[in-house]
C-alpha cells in the first residue's frame, strides 16, 4: 500500500506540474485536467507500483529531491555541450567523426540508478547506450571515440553523471 501511495503522489505532482491545471489570470482550476491527472496517477500506481518502487522508505529522504534539482542543470549543460559538438561535426566539411562502441564501468548497484545513467547517456547527443550488463558494464556507441581504454572512457562518459545519480537512487 505504501508503494502505491508514493507512486500516486509522485505521479500526480508530475502530471500537475506538466499540465498546470491552475489558470493564474482567472484564478480558476481546470477541474477536468486535475481529475484526469488523479485518475491516470491512480491507474499508474495500481499497475506499476511493484515495478517502479522497490524500497519505499528511501522516498522519504528529502535530500534525494534536492539532488534531482542539482542534477537537472548539470545534465542540461552536458546535453547542450554535446549538441554543439554534434552540430560542429555535422556541419564541418570533413565531418570529423570516429564512431565506435566502448565499454564503460559503473559503480551504481540499483537497476533504477543504472537505467537513469543509461538514459542520461543516451539523451546526450553523440552517445547511445547499447547494452547494460549485470556486472556493472555499459556498452556505449560514441560518435567520436576519444578513448578505447575502459577506465578513460568511463571517466569521460560516466563519471559526470554517476556521482549525483548515486546520491539520488542509492
Amino acid at each position: 500500500l505504501m508503494r502505491k501511495c508514493i507512486l500516486f503522489v509522485v505521479s500526480c505532482v508530475i502530471w500537475w506540474s506538466l499540465v498546470w491545471p491552475y489558470d493564474i489570470a482567472t484564478k480558476t482550476i481546470d477541474l477536468q485536467g486535475a481529475v484526469a491527472g488523479a485518475f491516470v496517477s491512480l491507474f499508474v500506481a495500481l499497475l506499476f507500483s511493484d515495478v517502479v518502487i522497490k524500497t519505499p522508505g528511501k522516498w522519504y529522504d528529502i535530500r534525494r529531491y534536492f539532488w534531482c534539482f542539482y542534477y537537472a542543470p548539470i545534465f542540461f549543460y552536458y546535453c547542450i555541450k554535446a549538441n554543439l559538438d554534434v552540430a560542429y561535426r555535422v556541419l564541418h566539411p570533413r565531418m570529423p567523426i570516429n564512431p565506435g562502441i566502448v565499454k564503460v564501468k559503473t559503480n551504481l548497484r540499483s537497476d533504477s540508478a543504472r537505467t537513469a545513467l543509461a538514459n542520461s547517456i543516451t539523451l546526450t547527443p553523440g552517445t547511445l547506450t547499447v547494452d547494460i550488463t549485470d556486472d556493472g558494464y555499459l556498452y556505449i556507441h560514441w560518435i567520436n571515440v576519444e578513448a578505447q581504454d575502459t577506465e578513460r572512457a568511463t571517466e569521460l562518459i560516466v563519471r559526470k553523471f554517476e556521482n549525483i545519480l548515486k546520491r539520488i537512487f542509492e
